[in-house]
């Protein structure tokens, strides 16, 4: 139901009278809201209070009494914003109350074959981490600082956007609030929490004498505690729970105690209590909660774990009666208010249909509680007393006792002061009462001509005895049709009615509108006649009854007003209904001044006047809190809108509280927000029903008042009991001279003195002990049948109830009300009395249809006799479970449930995910990589496979430093599988080439242990520099499970090893040198990276110049140069001028050739960077001057480079006349194998790759290193991780491909084993697409075919727990395959290569989508660069701690079964498909031949009658087809609201019919469109098999034209879609593909697809004649072109793009859903239609134009605004993070520090608010700058950092 229409709801109902068991408040002052109000910005904070707030067992406990309400110790608030729930709650209610479940990180501890590496900033980076996510108060040094500041600045928001100071710190909604719209509700309940804090504090009390007499006797025997209210019955029974639970416990045994209450709020009220009090497990259930869904299973869970149940009567004796539960299981049965014990009350059931039937010893102790054990009008006599009292103890198997001596409890149990007030008989407004009752007969014809049915169906089960109560009491079920309408409408009339005698006509004008206002709000008023049929006759009556209501004395010329202040107005004048809309006080007037008026008028009764008068005394009483007791649930709704409507009656806030029994969609929750809210004075009166007599704990309640006087003594004594504050006051108003009122209260008091005499007493009854007054305990055993293997047991009193049940779960749609209907035939016989049977008709999709009842005695028993024998005849064909609960054909449960009960995701889910071990295929292992030093027999040889590597270049590119690249091989113990070596890597390098790489098998070598050191050695050393981990060859570990080494060849003879380089390269002395190996920084203890600085936040191309410039990619030093120099690291050298010969230049450590220099790599001394050399420049020299860069903050200025290294470094250079040497950042190593360019056609041929736009470096030789590696040796190694990752995958594949054993070409099982994040050229999607929907083909078929008894719901179910996510994630587990799947983008920071193991302590990611390779120009693609990588920063993304364990979710696994299911059907069709499903442990019967019978139609086939009908020519015209068996095609245009005449309904072949067209449509759009990508695949697939599509198939060829329904709305509603459709066919080439403006009717989509199925049965089973069917009809077919996209989707991924928080609100008013659309808070566009659906999908086609629009508009603008400023091109930057970044880097101040000051709003929709602030050298820490509030993080720290640096710019300008 619509969260706006749900206030309303309660008046569908409001008319029917109160049954006993399912509550709902409402309230109509303040509406509590369903849903979680969208656009309340909640501070995340606030939860953790919450949650701290939950109460622990440890906990200090303070009991008091009167009901043992809980106080807890001083840490607790309460938790007001949420009613009482507070702990102990099935986490679904979490869920509910705080909208997302906070995520539990668990860590794993694993033993990972990789080190971790202590870091420092690790802290910090915690403390931000909590930053992004809470701004509560932090205790961490570092952050202290964020409050030591004065204030903050931040933009005006009065228009001006200056910048401005505010001192203080900032507040959320300080003067800003994040989403416009603030819940004013939120700070209040904080004050709430205060406030409550202190009330808590209670000092301890002890169990009272009496209290301690009771529960010794509870002990010893079964006891009825007989005690007023607010004696502390609910302690007594805490008390003896505790007590059971010792005895059990000494004996090892666990206790099972069941608390049983009459009403829902109870539950959760005793629950609480018992929770707090015992700290033991305490399960709650009632009605709303869909226990009546639970199998025994999860009831079973939960005796487990819990050791007190608290739930209604009903549901224990549901759960006995399905044989759930024993009742020798339970220990103590605890009965609340357990005179209600009486009849065929369940609290009476329990005890005699199971309690009485279990054998002596294995019953539980029994514990009542009552307030009087009668619950009657009233005791005749003292002996009458007797009787009662004795046949309760009877029934319960106890003994009454209570208090012999008063005078203690009256110590603790306040008496209200008990008040009499008299109030004068209302003057009978007959002439309106008159019109009214006409409109009751009118309605009661125009229903019985219109029904089908006989009188007694008309009236429903009502006459038959109350069976609808009964039904909806057992099951929650309740139903409605068009018959009901006249009923209900009837009762509403008369609801109207008695508030218009009661209470006047304004409120009965008011119940006649909210009524009218409910049905008009209420969705299914587009599908259901009877609510329009109900419209109309209400519409009349509010127009007849319309007046207003307001305050002021009655005029005297306007009426004579007699003393009493009845009236005797002229009553033409209320009849006409125009009252004057005010009246004028006159002063002076001896009546009401208040409503004195509105007396005189019969706008209210005296009645009422009087009530207002009794309120109005408690005007100034500081704390007043009221009920009002009234009878009907009318009076309870509306008696708070007169209150609203009295200015004099503004000090009270009243709300409704009512039970309820209709209202499936909200209740308890509801009720327990009004009780808290009354609790706490939010509420100050509440208006109840019975509801609120009994139990309900308020104990800050000082007045009640009996507005209708109790119905009996038992209601009389319990309603004064709900005064609990001492000094209270009971008012009973009592019409005056009515004289049943005067006796009923006379009763009351001596019926109580009477019963509390003989509970003490005990009058001596043994003369009447055979008669019928006392009932005797011998267990009647009615008719009943029972499940031998479980015990579950239907009787006659349940047996209704279930067939209804039954009815109720069979699948149907808005159309088809299913219920069971019964036909009652009189039997006359001559001499004896009249007897009956019943006829019981099942619905069409039903087990069976008809059955016969036998004869019976009573209407009633006939009813039952033949539902007994339905619910017997149903067990036996396997409709009911052996609990003898109806068959769901699921054997869990919940299958929806994405969590389990402790709040975890479930496996199968995409958020479910685990830690597996990565994969290494088995030909990979070798133990010849463990050769040791040690060992010293050199002789040995090693027969090793050497694999070279072949690039072939495609495109060219300007950069000789992308071709000059050694050449490796890979040498390997075993030999490759040949689709290995067949496949080629496509490398992406530079934005105009892509390398092809493959291997090349260049035979065996053998080479000697030695030699294999040496390549070992080489291996280490390369791959150390290229991964930049720093290892040692000798100490390094090797893994056998992956042995294979890169080694270089000779550029001309490939089959060589290149020894020379090997030998040079390991023996050079170059590695002593820390500079020289990887990670210089964790040396010098900076940790700094070497390639390029930590990149995410300053990495290379940051600082954007159009020169090249020295300063480029060099932050400031490593360490300072003199720690460099005291190391050692540097030699001191004395500078001899110019001795240098030249072309010699003197380097950090030697003298080297100036030519041989080219091409090397050398490592700055005083940045432990590495640079390419690009050239020696001997026309610059140290001495040159400095180029000038324009910063943000002015000109730098350096006079010379000298003086640059100088003032930078410290560095005073010796050789300044040396030529500087022109160098290249060394990049890092890269993910080649994703597609890292964007190839837009503007930037072909010129972009990145030319050398000029190239950032170069000038480093004096004297600061340089040369390193041992060369450069085009370290360019081609950085090739090798990315190929090498490729060829390890390939490998794996072909392992799998051997495992199952069925020729397929391995790349395409890869592709199956790739997901998507891996950002590959290929995925699994297309394949998955495919497979998903073969296997829900296959099993559909199957299922269909193997249980020809089941309905479509239980194949639906079966086939769900049979392709599910969960159950495909369990297969792909149980054949290992997540070893085999690669799931994550290759980083090759994170690869393992032999012998070099990644290193884990930096979050360094790899996050360079855009190339910056050898640091080619960055300067066109920037922006995104950054973008891409901060996105990644914000979104925490959980990289696993080491190589070989990954993180996959359980969705990725069941995806991958999915997709080598497609790619086995792909290559191999069917056979193939089926091997592979075989083979993962899908258990489908494949072979047609043993398939069983398909005869879905009974035998006897359809009469004739029915085949006349149905105009076979024209259908089989339609579809081009000719049926053999036609009765398959009536069943396939046969809909469920049919009346049944031997034909099924088509659900069952709509079932297999919608598997089949799946299968068929999906597998031609994908063999149709190979090149399309998997999203678009998607998007296609969904248009063409979509339920909308399928209608409009259905309309076009004419066949709703022979649908067989029993419908008329659903007649009007094709109707109304087949003109929507003709109108769509007349736009020239339209075709919505499902997306039109009309929805369609499902029925006629889902006959499209019962055909399909008759055709697939007809046709022997073969799917190639559907295709041949349904291709024509289908077309024209989607495709690429024409295919729609959804609004609302469209709209949700413009918005992700644009980082914009989209929003959607609806509401209904009337027939009419109205939604709205904000973007970034603000409302774009809106629409209205009757289906809230259609009108979000209108709404989002306004929006998405009105955006468009405004685009186009600013896209104009800014056109002309760079035409008018085209000189000023350059001048036009934005300033971000990043320029504040780099402000900091060259004026060497620390890193911005930014902090989350909020975050908040609904998910869809959320925004973040960051401040920042920073530690100049000079000026010390700015001021925080907070920024705007922005949709995603990015945006909001930006926006702070533009504020911080104008702040600085007004520092430094």
């Amino acid at each position: 139901m619509d969260a706006a229409a749900s206030p309303s709801s309660y008046w569908l109902d409001a008319c029917e009278d109160i049954s006993c068991d399912d509550l709902i408040p409402t309230e109509f002052i303040q509406l509590p809201d369903t849903n979680p109000p969208q656009d309340v910005t909640l501070d995340p904070c606030f939860f953790d209070g919450v949650l701290d707030s939950i109460p622990t067992l440890d906990a200090p406990l303070t009991v008091s009494q009167d009901n043992a309400c809980v106080k807890r110790g001083h840490d607790e608030r309460k938790n007001t914003d949420f009613g009482n729930h507070k702990v102990g709650f099935d986490d679904d209610d979490k869920q509910e109350r705080f909208g997302k479940r906070p995520r539990i990180e668990r860590e794993r501890d694993r033993e990972r074959p990789c080190r971790k590496r202590p870091r420092d900033h690790d802290a910090v980076r915690e403390i931000r981490r909590k930053d992004h996510h809470c701004n509560g108060t932090r205790g961490n040094n570092r952050d202290m600082d964020w409050r030591e500041g004065r204030g903050y600045w931040e933009r005006d928001r009065l228009g001006t956007n200056d910048l401005v100071f505010r001192p203080g710190s900032w507040e959320p909604g300080s003067n800003r609030d994040i989403k416009g719209h603030v819940d004013k509700n939120l700070d209040s309940n904080q004050q709430e929490l205060k406030k409550d804090e202190s009330k808590k504090k209670v000092a301890k009390e002890h169990a009272r004498k009496y209290q301690l007499d009771v529960l010794e006797q509870a002990k010893n025997k079964n006891t009825i505690a007989f005690l007023e209210t607010g004696a502390g019955k609910t302690l007594i029974a805490v008390l003896l729970i505790k007590s059971v639970y010792a005895d059990l416990h000494k004996q090892g045994k666990k206790m099972l105690a069941v608390f049983l209450v009459p009403k829902v709020p109870l539950v959760y009220q005793q629950a609480e209590v018992i929770r707090d009090q015992t700290g033991y497990q305490v399960g709650h259930y009632c009605g709303e909660m869909g226990q009546d869904f639970w199998d025994a299973r999860r009831w079973h869970r939960e005796f487990e774990k819990k050791q007190v149940l608290v739930m209604t009567a009903q549901i224990l004796l549901n759960i006995l009666r399905h044989s759930i539960i024993k009742m020798e299981a339970i220990n103590l049965l605890i009965l609340d208010e357990c005179h209600h014990a009486v009849k065929k009350h369940p609290y009476s059931l329990v005890m005699s249909e199971f309690y009485h039937t279990t054998t002596k010893e294995k019953r539980p102790s029994v514990f009542g509680m009552t307030a009087s054990p009668v619950n009657l009008k009233g005791v005749s006599s003292q002996v009458d007393c007797a009787i009662k009292i004795r046949n309760l103890e009877t029934k319960l198997d106890s003994v009454v006792c209570t208090i012999k001596d008063r005078k203690e409890l009256e110590k603790h149990v306040p008496m209200p002061i008990e008040t009499v007030v008299e109030y004068d008989k209302a003057a009978s407004l007959w002439s309106l009462h008159e019109q009214i009752k006409q409109m009751e007969v009118a309605v009661e014809k125009a229903a019985q001509s219109s029904s089908r049915r006989s009188k007694w169906q008309f009236m429903g089960a009502r006459d038959a005895g109350g069976v609808k109560d009964e039904l909806r009491q057992v099951y929650g079920v309740s139903e409605r049709t068009e018959g009901d309408g006249a009923a209900n409408l009837i009762q509403k009339l008369r609801a109207i009615n008695y508030a218009l005698d009661e209470l006047g006509q304004w409120c009965a004008y008011k119940v006649a509108e909210s009524f009218l206002t409910a049905l008009q709000s209420d969705e299914r008023a587009n599908f259901q006649l009877d609510i329009k049929f109900q419209e109309s006759y209400l519409s009349k009556v509010v127009s007849l009854l319309q007046c207003q209501l307001s305050e002021g004395a009655a005029l005297q010329n306007n009426a004579e007003v007699s003393e009493k202040g009845s009236e005797t107005t002229c009553l033409d004048e209320i009849e006409e209904g125009e009252l004057p809309d005010s009246h004028a006080v006159s002063g002076g007037e001896h009546v009401d001044v208040v409503i004195g008026a509105a007396v005189a008028d019969g706008k209210v009764t005296p009645k009422v006047q009087s009530l207002i008068q009794i309120l109005l005394k408690y005007q100034h009483m500081d704390d007043f809190r009221a009920i009002i007791f009234v009878e009907r649930v009318v009076a309870a709704l509306v008696l708070p809108k007169v209150f609203a409507e009295l200015p004099s009656l503004n000090f009270i806030n009243s709300a409704s509280l009512i039970g309820h029994n209709n209202s499936q969609e909200m209740r308890t929750s509801q009720m327990q927000d009004t009780i808290s809210k009354f609790r706490d004075g939010r509420v100050t009166l509440l208006v109840a029903t019975s509801v609120a007599e009994e139990g309900l704990d308020i104990r800050q309640c000082n007045v009640v008042i009996r507005f209708d006087l109790a119905k009996t003594v038992l209601a009389y004594i319990q309603s004064r009991g709900r005064a609990r504050k001492p000094g209270s006051d009971y008012i009973l108003m009592v019409e005056r001279g009515n004289l049943s009122h005067e006796a009923f209260l006379r009763n009351a008091r001596n019926s109580e003195e009477t019963l509390r005499k003989e509970a003490i007493e005990r009058t001596d009854l043994s003369h009447l002990r055979d008669t019928s007054k006392l009932i005797s305990i011998e267990p009647t055993h009615g008719t009943i049948y029972q499940v031998e293997s479980t015990g579950a047991v239907v009787s006659l009193n349940s047996a209704v109830g279930l067939i209804h049940f039954y009815c109720s779960q069979l699948p149907s749609d808005r159309y088809s009300i299913l219920r069971p209907e019964f036909t009652m035939e009189r039997h006359e016989k001559p001499e004896g009395p009249t007897e009956f049977s019943c006829r019981l008709q099942l619905p069409c999709n039903a087990l069976f249809e008809r059955l016969e009842g036998p004869v019976c005695s009573s209407m009633r028993i006939a009813q039952q006799a033949v539902c007994l024998d339905a619910c017997k005849k149903l067990h036996e064909m396997g409709a009911f479970t052996d609990m003898l609960l109806p068959d769901k054909g699921s054997k869990g449960e919940g299958e929806k449930a994405d969590e389990n009960d402790e709040g975890d995701p479930l496996p199968g889910t995409a958020r479910h995910r685990e830690f597996y071990p990565e994969g290494v295929a088995n030909i990979l292992q070798g133990d010849w990589i463990l050769s040791g030093r040690d060992e010293c027999d050199d002789s040995k040889l090693f027969h090793l496979y050497m694999y070279v590597v072949k690039c072939f270049n495609v495109g060219s590119t300007k950069d000789p430093f992308l071709t000059q690249v050694s050449e490796f091989a890979v040498l390997f113990g075993n030999e490759l599988d040949a689709e290995v070596l067949s496949m080629s890597t496509e490398l992406f390098i530079a934005r105009t080439m892509t390398t092809k790489a493959s291997l090349v098998f260049r035979g065996c070598i053998e080479v000697t242990k030695s030699q294999l050191d040496s390549l070992k050695s080489f291996h280490v050393r390369l791959m150390s520099i290229v991964l930049d981990v720093d290892v040692e060859p000798s100490t390094t570990p090797w893994d056998p499970a992956k042995a294979y080494l890169f080694v270089p060849v000779h550029g001309v003879k490939e089959e060589e090893i290149d020894w020379d380089i090997v030998e040079n390269i390991i023996k050079t002395s170059a590695w002593k040198n820390p500079l020289q190996r990887a990670r210089p920084d964790v040396f010098l203890g900076t940790n700094e990276r070497t390639l390029g600085g930590d990149r995410r936040e300053y990495g290379y191309g940051k600082l954007r110049g159009q020169k090249s410039h020295p300063t480029y990619g060099v932050r400031g030093a490593v360490a300072q140069f003199d720690v460099v120099k005291a190391s050692g690291l540097v030699p001191d050298r004395v500078a001899n001028g110019g001795d240098l010969t030249h072309g010699k230049l003197m380097m950090a450590d030697s003298c080297t050739n100036a030519q041989d220099l080219v091409g090397r790599i050398i490592t700055a001394a005083h940045s432990g960077k590495r640079f390419y050399v690009d050239s020696v420049r001997y026309e610059m020299t140290a001495e040159n001057s400095f180029p000038r860069k324009d910063g943000y903050l002015g000109p730098l200025e350096y006079t010379s480079y000298a003086d640059y290294y100088k003032q930078k470094y410290g560095v005073e250079l010796k050789y300044k006349q040396q030529p500087l040497i022109r160098g290249r950042g060394v990049s890092y190593c890269k993910n080649l194998l994703s597609p890292r360019f964007e190839h837009s056609e503007g930037h072909e041929g010129e972009s990145e790759d030319t050398p000029d736009k190239t950032y170069y470096v000038f480093l004096p030789p004297e600061l340089c290193f040369v390193h041992p590696l060369s450069g085009s040796l370290v360019r081609g190694a950085q090739r090798l991780p990315s190929i090498m990752r490729r060829v390890e995958s390939m490998l794996l594949a072909v392992q799998l491909k051997n495992v199952i054993n069925y020729t397929v070409p391995a790349y395409k099982i890869l592709e199956a084993l790739t997901a998507a994040s891996c950002q590959e050229t290929f995925c699994y999607e297309r394949a998955e697409l495919l497979g998903d929907a073969y296997l829900k083909w296959v099993v559909s078929r199957y299922l269909f075919l193997k249980h020809p008894q089941k309905h479509e719901g239980q194949l639906t179910r079966m086939r769900q727990q049979m392709v599910s996510n969960m159950v495909l994630y369990q297969y792909a587990l149980s054949k290992g395959l997540q070893s085999y799947i690669q799931a994550d983008r290759f980083a090759p920071s994170r690869w393992a290569a032999p012998g070099v193991l990644p290193v884990f302590d930096e979050d360094v990611k790899e996050t360079d989508f855009l190339s910056d390779q050898d640091i080619n120009a960055i300067t066109e693609t920037l922006t995104a660069n950054h973008d891409e990588d901060d996105e990644l920063e914000d979104g925490e993304l959980d990289e696993g701690d080491s190589s070989s364990y990954r993180v996959l979710s359980s969705k990725t696994l069941a995806d991958v079964v999915e997709a080598l299911i497609g790619v086995y059907y792909v290559e191999g069709g069917k056979q193939a498909a089926n091997h592979f499903m075989k083979w993962v442990g899908i258990e489908v019967d494949f072979d047609p031949a043993t398939e069983m019978g398909t005869q879905t139609v009974p035998a006897g086939g359809v009469p004739d009658s029915i085949l006349r009908s149905v105009d076979f020519d024209s259908i089989e015209g339609s579809l081009n087809f000719k049926f053999c068996d036609r009765s398959l095609l009536v069943e396939a245009i046969t809909h469920a609201s049919r009346p049944s005449t031997g034909v099924s309904c088509y659900q069952r072949l709509e079932f297999v019919g919608d598997a089949v067209l799946d299968h068929l449509i999906t597998k031609h759009l994908f063999f149709m469109y190979t090149d399309l990508p998997p999203g678009r695949l998607t998007d296609l697939r969904a248009a063409a098999v979509n339920n909308e599509n399928f209608a409009r198939v259905a309309v076009k060829h004419n066949l709703h034209l022979h649908l067989r329904h029993g419908s008329s709305a659903l007649e009007k509603q094709i109707r109304d879609f087949v003109k929507e459709v003709e109108s769509e066919v007349s736009k020239p080439g339209f075709n919505s593909f499902g997306l039109g403006d009309c929805k369609a009717p499902k029925v006629l989509g889902d006959i499209v697809e019962s055909i399909a199925g008759a055709i697939f049965l007809d046709s022997q089973r073969n799917t190639s004649f559907v295709w041949k069917v349904f291709q024509p009809l289908l077309q024209p077919m989607v495709t690429p072109e024409t295919l729609p996209m959804h609004p609302v989707r469209e709209l949700q991924e413009r918005c992700q793009q644009q980082a914009e928080g989209l929003e959607y609100k609806a509401t209904r008013n009337g027939n009419l859903a109205t939604v709205q659309v904000f973007v970034d808070g603000v409302q774009v566009s809106i629409a209205q239609n009757p289906q809230k659906k259609m009108a979000q999908k209108l709404a989002a086609r306004n929006a998405l134009a009105a955006l468009k629009m405004k685009e186009t508009e600013a896209a104009a603008a800014k056109e002309k605004e760079n035409e008018e400023n085209g000189k000023k091109k350059n001048g036009s930057q934005t300033f971000t993070r990043q320029t504040l970044n780099d402000i900091c880097l060259r004026r060497n101040w620390p890193m911005p520090l930014y902090r989350c000051v909020s975050e908040g709003g609904p998910a869809h929709a959320k925004r973040f608010i960051f401040a920042v602030r920073v530690n100049t050298s000079d000026k010390g820490w700015t001021d925080e700058c907070v920024g705007e509030p922005m949709p995603s993080v990015k945006k909001a720290k930006d926006s702070a950092a533009v504020l911080l640096l104008e702040l600085l710019n007004r520092w430094y300008a």
